[in-house]
């Protein structure tokens, strides 16, 4: 492949617009899967790309109802005490002026050939395009390459490039971000859902994230505070989940089970032998938060009623999380790490179903593959209109700008940090 590193810049025009970028250079094996068919609202990949939005510190989206008010005034807290550490980066607002269209040509390129992993070519590209973007026409730009170097670890290259920034655009460079260029690993981040209301076989989707947690061998945290209970599909589903990751060594930790214990004894009875699976769940869940003496109990009053083996008591440690980041923030974010690719993004499911608010943070996110980008499309297409904000935060630059190539900046807030 030939790249035109140098291009002469366009005769400005009298009026500004917001550009029409020419198709990225994407394989077409790699292009992101069509959001669903008949969505109106779905992102369109040869629309013009608006800004990616921001919003000050305070902003806040009207709701439909009063509830959705309330819930939106904590969001907002949450996010107001956030944002005094972002600002309106200008590469999540730019206006482009007429026959600009190829610098965004070369920054979908760029964002492409990172998320394919193609480093090898990254750099030298982008220290090529500064030279035919000159000053502050190229700050996106800038700012792709001071992320790549952070990510790499290459401080004294990074120091170097401020330099040459601070002369060319006449203003303060980013500065190097002591732990930014540190992945992300199965101790540092752990993903969390909340299983809420009556689970049944209608929508077996919500028990999803446990299904490729447990496939992926990944720790998850699951809140039952609000789960009230499950019919017979969904507690044999569970059982055989939960079970499943106990015997895999799979950390699936069920959080404020107490209530969802009592409401299971409640409802079995001792020689009715009705609710078998119910039963089943029963035992795993004493299995894994009761005592010895609570499950054999529980066994003998189901062999009686079912005149069955009831499953046998299984001598193993207790399912623990890994430690948290100690400076990971104390909120209702849903994290994500590493590099994440060839992911469906399964463990979103109960995420965006269940919260009014969605916070999906991607500051320990280093690089997100095309199919994936394309797949996190299809999981937010559907609640554009609904009234709920979905906040997308700290992406790197180089991520945030392959959002902007697939359309996900129309289907949700991005902000990126202060540079």
């Amino acid at each position: 492949m030939v790249f035109s590193f140098f291009k002469k810049k366009a005769d400005k025009a009298t009026e500004r617009e917001v550009m029409q970028p020419k198709p990225a250079f994407v394989p077409t094996a790699q292009r992101p899967a069509a959001p669903p068919e008949g969505d109106d609202e779905a992102p369109r990949r040869r629309e013009p790309r608006p800004d990616l939005e921001f919003a000050p510190s305070g902003s806040s989206v009207a709701s439909k109802s009063a509830a959705t008010k309330s819930a939106k005034t904590d969001h907002e807290n949450m996010m107001s005490e956030f944002e005094r550490e972002f600002t309106e980066s200008n590469v999540m607002a730019i206006d482009v002026e007429h026959g600009a269209d190829s610098l965004q040509a070369d920054i979908e390129q760029v964002a492409v050939l990172y998320a394919n992993s193609q480093d090898a070519v990254v750099r030298p590209l982008l220290e090529s395009l500064l030279g035919a973007y000159p000053g502050d026409e190229g700050v996106r730009l800038w700012w792709m390459l001071f992320d790549f170097l952070q990510l790499k670890g290459d401080r004294a290259a990074f120091e170097k490039l401020g330099v040459e920034f601070a002369q060319a655009c006449e203003t303060s460079p980013p500065t190097w971000r002591e732990q930014a260029h540190v992945p992300a690993t199965a101790g540092t981040s752990v993903a969390a859902v909340a299983l809420k209301g009556v689970l049944t076989g209608e929508d077996p989707s919500l028990l999803e994230p446990l299904v490729s947690a447990i496939r992926d061998k990944r720790p998850l945290r699951v809140d039952c505070s609000g789960l009230a209970g499950c019919d017979e599909e969904i507690s044999g589903r569970l059982a055989d989940l939960l079970a499943s990751a106990r015997r895999q060594g799979v950390a699936i930790v069920l959080e404020q089970l107490d209530g969802m214990i009592r409401r299971l004894r409640a409802r079995l009875t001792v020689g009715e032998a009705e609710g078998a699976r119910s039963w089943l769940l029963l035992l795993e869940l004493l299995q894994r938060y009761g005592t010895q003496e609570e499950f054999e109990q529980c066994a003998i009053d189901f062999a009686v009623t079912f005149e069955r083996s009831p499953p046998s008591w299984e001598v193993v440690p207790a399912p623990r999380l890994p430690q948290s980041r100690e400076s990971a923030p104390a909120d209702d974010a849903h994290y994500l790490g590493g590099e994440i690719k060839n992911s469906r993004f399964d463990d979103l499911t109960a995420v965006l179903h269940l919260k009014d608010n969605i916070v999906l943070d991607f500051s320990a996110v280093r690089r997100v593959d095309f199919f994936s980008v394309g797949q996190l499309v299809n999981r937010l297409a559907p609640l554009k209109g609904s009234g709920r904000e979905v906040v997308i935060r700290s992406p790197n630059h180089l991520v945030a700008e392959l959002m902007a190539v697939v359309g996900i900046n129309k289907l949700a807030r991005i902000i990126v940090p202060r540079s």
